[in-house]
């Protein structure tokens, strides 16, 4: 039986051990070796397989430690305090608009200046105070922080977007359709008004409420309590730095690298010193060091979940009591995909997964092309707005949570669920059906 396939129950096993407030990392270790064990794996080669899988986000782990370091080197010397400042004089009490401006600049991760995620320790920190003032409900901002790093790689062909985008077209290729590049983001636009609606249901609706915080000490962060108005040379020389490591990123593909390389400055022209760079990694450990883990054990689950040959198993169950109802056939493949995304926690895995079955179903079901790119970038999508080890998730938390006072699951992962995720299935839904 379906409900019995080993990437059901362990995301099944997963969700609720997280929901427990287990924490994430040994969720998904449990949920691993329950996968493991239901396909006949056993506990053994099961653990192979999860410690074989991690090299697979090795690169990203590295990446979150450095640029944490560099966050609390930037913080040190009162750059993100300035930045702050400003972005509250602009804001003026009004704390709707600094939610909507958070998920404005957010949007430029992913294109314009695609760091992804790594600019959430920098900004977000040093914003809380300012947040705890305004009684600002901190679920709102995680919805933001991840409207931003998510809309942009769906809907637009540009950075990030463009890596998705050519996956999609590739994968649809390669099982049957023929597509090309501008066919993807000229179908997506339909589920950036899924997301764009749920942002705004919970800034405006969800989370319009005032909600109390705390004002604490930040984690692995010195708190500047004397911000001057005006940048000096240390803030340039700090602001050029940063955007060195953009600048090397861009060029090498590389994001540990331009950390490196804005550290390497920062050394040079003394605005950090030599002596401080143990207390600049032991505090960018201590904001990003359990994301980091969490991501090599995110690669290692999808291995193992891989490893079960449990997927193909799940899709061609489900396609055998499909039938021919479009209706019926788009939201089964659509359950199947918020399954299969979760438990991988990216939507760029998902695809190529999804595409060799999906494909000749969707061809001899009758889906135009445009229906099949909605349908299997909102299949693939699903998960990753909610599930605990994407880093569309716990990016928001790292930033969110430098206080102590922001739970991963309760306050970022349900929030993007039940406002990005339910909304994407009932859009790609009706976009499979109408278009």
């Amino acid at each position: 039986m379906l409900l019995f396939n080993p990437v059901v129950i362990s995301v099944i096993v997963m969700g609720i051990l997280c929901l427990l407030r287990l924490n994430v990392m040994l969720s998904m270790i449990v949920a691993s070796l329950v996968a493991g064990m239901m396909s006949g794996m056993g506990l053994g080669l099961t653990m192979k397989y999860l410690v074989a899988g991690m090299g697979g986000n090795s690169e990203t782990a590295l990446s979150y430690i450095l640029l944490g370091t560099l966050a609390v080197a930037i913080n040190q010397t009162g750059l993100a305090s300035i930045m702050s400042k400003k972005i509250a004089n602009l804001v003026n009490g009004r704390k709707k608009v600094l939610i909507l401006l958070i998920a404005f600049l957010a949007c430029f991760s992913q294109n314009l200046i695609p760091v992804h995620i790594a600019f959430i320790p920098i900004l977000i920190p040093p914003l809380l105070k300012m947040m705890n003032h305004l009684k600002i409900d901190r679920r709102a901002v995680a919805c933001a922080l991840t409207f931003g790093v998510k809309v942009p790689y769906i809907v637009l062909p540009v950075g990030f977007g463009l890596i998705f985008h050519t996956i999609v077209k590739e994968q649809l290729n390669a099982n049957g359709y023929n597509i090309t590049l501008d066919q993807v983001w000229k179908s997506n636009w339909f589920l950036g008004i899924a997301m764009l609606l749920g942002l705004l249901i919970a800034v405006f609706i969800t989370y319009r409420k005032d909600r109390e915080y705390q004002d604490l000490p930040l984690k692995g962060f010195t708190e500047d309590k004397n911000i001057p108005d005006h940048m000096t040379k240390e803030h340039w020389i700090t602001l050029g730095a940063a955007i060195l490591a953009f600048g090397v990123q861009l060029i090498t593909g590389s994001l540990p690298l331009g950390a490196i390389a804005a550290l390497i400055v920062m050394m040079i022209f003394r605005v950090i010193n030599l002596k401080e760079i143990d207390n600049l990694l032991n505090g960018g450990v201590m904001i990003m060091g359990l994301i980091a883990f969490v991501m090599l054990v995110a690669a290692g689950y999808g291995n193992v979940i891989r490893e079960t040959n449990a997927i193909p198993v799940l899709v061609e169950g489900v396609v055998s009591i499909i039938g021919t109802n479009k209706l019926i056939a788009s939201f089964v493949m659509l359950t199947v995909g918020l399954f299969v995304s979760i438990g991988l926690g990216s939507s760029f895995g998902t695809i190529p997964i999804l595409a060799v079955i999906y494909c000749p179903l969707a061809l001899k079901l009758g889906f135009s092309p445009t229906a099949m790119i909605i349908l299997i970038t909102t299949a693939g999508a699903l998960g990753d707005a909610g599930s605990p080890a994407s880093d569309s998730t716990l990016g928001p938390t790292s930033g969110l949570n430098a206080d102590g006072q922001h739970q991963h699951i309760t306050d970022t992962c349900i929030p993007t669920f039940s406002h990005y995720t339910v909304l994407l299935f009932i859009f790609g839904l009706i976009g499979a059906t109408i278009f």
